[in-house]
């Protein structure tokens, strides 16, 4: 179902885009737009491991340094038949973890030093179950896709902005100004809101659908339900140092407001919301 739910996100946002992009900019603009939006999301997509490691200071670890987590790591990557990602570990005290790569074969699984002290083997194989589950699950391209097709949209809306400003209104039909005029102009304003809503919501269903793979990858949600607790309570208190575009790969939001609009605009779901349905899972074997 979750899977079902981003194909119809990313299926909205490509109409936005084809739809939005005809009534902003026409055709040509659409083109460039998405041209422009591929070519940044595709450095991002090939580097954002390199980006997402660098901004919160993670170090390689080796199998001495990290037993308990490559033995965590070892056995679940064995069970689902997935390479074993490179382990790193971040100093930082707030404890969180996060996966990327944009592949099973180019794939990189972090773990802060505050995670591996407050984890018992349980909790850190729900944690780590999750991650690998990003993975397994190509979320980091689906995550690629999405921001492109949103950076696409909001590239057209501000080159209609800039096209309002010297005298058009940036609409691709100049047969039908008065129509087209009206459309450009909502689009201006309401397309970029809606493909980062839409984005948004796309990165929030793969946070549900990581948490319901790793819990069947383990057998039981247990391990994460109760990880998932004490990352909500530490979370509150600790701040991480991490850049904001690494920050969405986290298994919790770092920073995470406790307000409306802050919640609006959180590319994680509520963790309160993650641990009622992990509560609710039934895992047949």
């Amino acid at each position: 179902m979750k899977t079902i739910k981003t194909a119809l996100l990313l299926t909205a946002l490509t109409l936005l885009l084809i739809f939005g992009g005809e009534a902003i900019k026409g055709p040509m603009g659409m083109t460039i737009g998405l041209v422009i939006a591929i070519v940044m999301n595709g450095v991002s997509y090939f580097f954002s491991d390199k980006i997402a490691l660098a901004s919160s200071h993670a170090q390689p670890v080796t199998r001495e340094q990290a037993p308990r987590l490559y033995a965590v790591m070892e056995r679940l990557a064995g069970k689902s038949s997935l390479p074993i990602p490179k382990l790193y570990v971040s100093p930082q005290p707030a404890p969180n973890a996060f996966a990327t790569g944009r592949n099973p074969h180019h794939a990189s699984v972090c773990v802060t030093a505050g995670l591996m002290q407050i984890m018992d083997d349980e909790e850190l194989e729900g944690v780590i179950a999750h991650e690998l589950s990003h993975v397994r699950n190509y979320d980091i391209l689906t995550s690629s896709i999405a921001a492109t097709l949103a950076g696409a949209v909001t590239w057209l809306a501000e080159m209609g902005r800039w096209g309002l400003i010297f005298g058009g209104y940036g609409g691709g039909n100049n047969d039908d100004r008065e129509g087209g005029g009206i459309t450009a102009l909502l689009m201006l304003f309401l397309a970029p809101i809606a493909a980062l809503l839409l984005q948004l919501g796309i990165s929030r269903q793969r946070e549900y659908q990581a948490d319901a793979s790793g819990a069947n990858m383990v057998g039981h949600p247990y391990g994460l339900i109760k990880a998932l607790e004490k990352l909500e309570a530490y979370n509150k208190q600790i701040p991480m140092q991490i850049s904001p575009s690494a920050s969405s790969l986290c298994i919790v939001a770092p920073r995470l407001g406790r307000n409306f609009f802050a919640s609006l605009f959180s590319t994680h779901p509520p963790l309160d919301n993650r641990i009622e349905i992990l509560k609710k899972m039934q895992i047949t074997r």
